[in-house]
């Protein structure tokens, strides 16, 4: 660029030699992000919950889905037990032997969730036919307990999972 002159006029190239801020510019940037994360931290939260418990939905429908596909591929019938927010599958009917395969503990549970972040409760135990029909049809609600906020998982008589 060069050496800047006199003769260059009012329109000559200044240099800028400043490196960054004063402390009150700085300030007030925090403060401004300070405000930004007050005012957006219980969106944040109430999203947080949601998505947790859309989540927790989901995996008890995968779940059930699960037993279903089981029972379609074995040629027997399975029945879907709830025990907290863990899912348990039994093949030959509710009194047969509990399942375990990829995906369960030792127990034959397979665990959806923490039962501390979300609660299961169903109004039946599904048995799934060998050609993928429920019987009985069945509704299960997945609940968070900090807001009381639920999501329903229902099985059609069809053998259809779905959440809503």
């Amino acid at each position: 660029m060069g050496p800047v002159n006199a003769a260059d006029g009012p329109h000559a190239a200044k240099i800028d030699d400043t490196r960054g801020g004063t402390l009150g510019e700085l300030l007030l940037v925090v403060a401004c992000i300070g405000v930004l994360a007050v005012l957006a931290a219980p969106a944040l939260v109430s999203y947080w919950r949601t998505s947790s418990l859309q989540a927790g939905a989901r995996e008890l429908a995968s779940a059930i889905n699960l037993g279903r596909q089981l029972a379609i591929s074995r040629s027997t019938t399975v029945c879907v037990e709830v025990a907290g927010a863990n899912v348990r599958l039994r093949t030959g009917g509710c009194d047969g032997t509990i399942w375990t395969g990829q995906g369960t503990d030792g127990s034959g549970l397979i665990r959806t969730s923490n039962p501390r972040t979300l609660q299961v409760t169903t109004t039946a135990k599904v048995v799934f036919t060998n050609l993928g029909a429920a019987s009985p049809a069945g509704t299960f609600t997945v609940t968070h307990p900090v807001n009381n906020r639920t999501r329903t998982v229902v099985v059609a008589a069809s053998g259809r999972v779905s959440v809503r």
